[in-house]
């Protein structure tokens, strides 16, 4: 009849523990490899010194062994035999090694920030964690959304534009506190918002292929004369190129639409530059008066090199 059961190989669980070498102590550390082990009980070992097996003449506290008589510096440890597993312990810091880690056994779960599978959270090199909003590469930075009507900039600074991307997206869906005014944005070098630099723009405006020209000493102009009423605003997608390069300059790009305050929808595709080699750590968005509805909202990607 076959036997069936556990492998022959595996019938004894006998492990082979370091030698011990003695000091004159009654106590020693009971170590596996050079790392503290922990056995099952005192009766799990069999312990030989000077060639005589030691067995239930002892006693053990954690991975400590005492004899209860000190042992001289003299008197050989020859083997130590523990039957059985043992006990799992904490290893100490930087015991554990790759070769002890099993293919597979981290997963994403245990690289997220809040320990929960995630699989838009990934690891940073610089052991931060950012969040892939799609598949494209970009990593969501930051978001404002006002509460009120008291917010007159929405700004992103050097906390996020900065050298970790050269390229951005900005998504916003905004409404004026006051009716009718225009929607402008700067961008900032050394955090000081350019307000005297020369930006260029072209856009082709609505739906019949209208061109008009923005040279703006001060701003671009991405929407005109946006309405605040029910069923009246803005949204845009915008893009930001080359923020750190004072070699191509920064450039930018968007598509936007709006409702103005006689209820006309414009829709304008265009792009624009600034007239300086500047690194560009920031950009702020504003009204040409008021502030901003409650409810507008902005938010900020970085685009991954």
């Amino acid at each position: 009849m076959a036997y069936i059961g556990r492998g022959t190989d595996k019938l004894s669980n006998i492990e082979k523990l370091d030698t011990i070498t003695f000091d004159g102590s009654s106590s020693y550390t009971l170590q596996k490899n050079s790392v503290n082990f922990t056995p099952n009980s005192a009766n799990s070992l069999q312990v030989s010194i000077d060639g005589v097996v030691q067995a239930g003449n002892f006693t053990v506290s954690g991975s400590t062994i005492d004899f209860g008589v000190a042992i001289p510096a003299t008197s050989t440890n020859d083997f130590i035999f523990h039957y059985g597993t043992g006990l799992i312990t904490t290893p100490a810091d930087g015991t554990v090694t790759t070769a002890k880690l099993a293919d597979s056994s981290v997963s994403l779960a245990k690289l997220t920030a809040t320990g929960t599978k995630d699989a838009t959270t990934f690891l940073r090199g610089d052991n931060t964690f950012a969040t892939v909003t799609d598949t494209n590469g970009l990593v969501k930075l930051a978001n404002v959304t006002t509460t009120d009507a008291t917010v007159t900039n929405i700004e992103f600074d050097s906390t996020y534009i900065n050298s970790t991307y050269d390229n951005y997206k900005i998504f916003g869906t905004i409404k004026p506190s006051t009716d009718g005014t225009d929607f402008r944005s700067r961008v900032s070098v050394s955090g000081v918002f350019q307000t005297g630099a020369t930006y260029y723009g072209f856009g082709l405006v609505d739906d019949s292929g209208g061109g008009t020209n923005d040279n703006d000493a001060g701003n671009w102009d991405l929407h005109q004369a946006v309405g605040n009423a029910s069923g009246e605003g803005a949204s845009f997608e915008m893009s930001l190129f080359n923020m750190n390069s004072t070699e191509n300059g920064t450039l930018m790009s968007i598509n936007n639409n709006w409702r103005n305050t006689s209820g006309f929808h414009g829709l304008r595709m265009g792009g624009g530059c600034v007239n300086s080699a500047d690194v560009h750590d920031g950009i702020r968005f504003y009204f040409s008066s008021g502030n901003f509805a409650s409810g507008s909202s902005i938010t900020l990607y970085g685009v991954q090199k």
